[in-house]
């Protein structure tokens, strides 16, 4: 694998809302051995200062695909590397 990722020593390679596209990259990322971190956000749970909207308002219209947000992390040195493969991968 790559170099380990770290807090202090990464680099946001890849925002989506998709989950096919970041298991894309993540695969991508295996396959030519550089390492990386997923930070998955929920984006309907409560914040710490409010309370939970899906409980007032429900899920009515509202996009569930768009529920989760997909953040891909890569290592600083192996940025470049990474957002090159990225690239190729979304011309295809």
């Amino acid at each position: 694998m790559g170099i380990k990722v770290s807090l202090l020593n990464r680099k946001e390679l890849f925002i989506s809302y998709e989950m096919k596209k970041q298991a894309d990259i993540r695969n991508l990322l295996t396959a030519n051995g550089i390492d990386y971190q997923v930070k998955v956000v929920n984006r309907k749970n409560p914040s710490p200062l409010g309370g939970n909207d899906r409980a007032r308002t429900g899920t009515f219209g509202e996009n569930l695909e768009a529920e989760y947000q997909y953040i891909i992390y890569v290592a600083k040195e192996d940025y470049e590397k990474a957002k090159h493969l990225s690239n190729q991968a979304n011309r295809i």
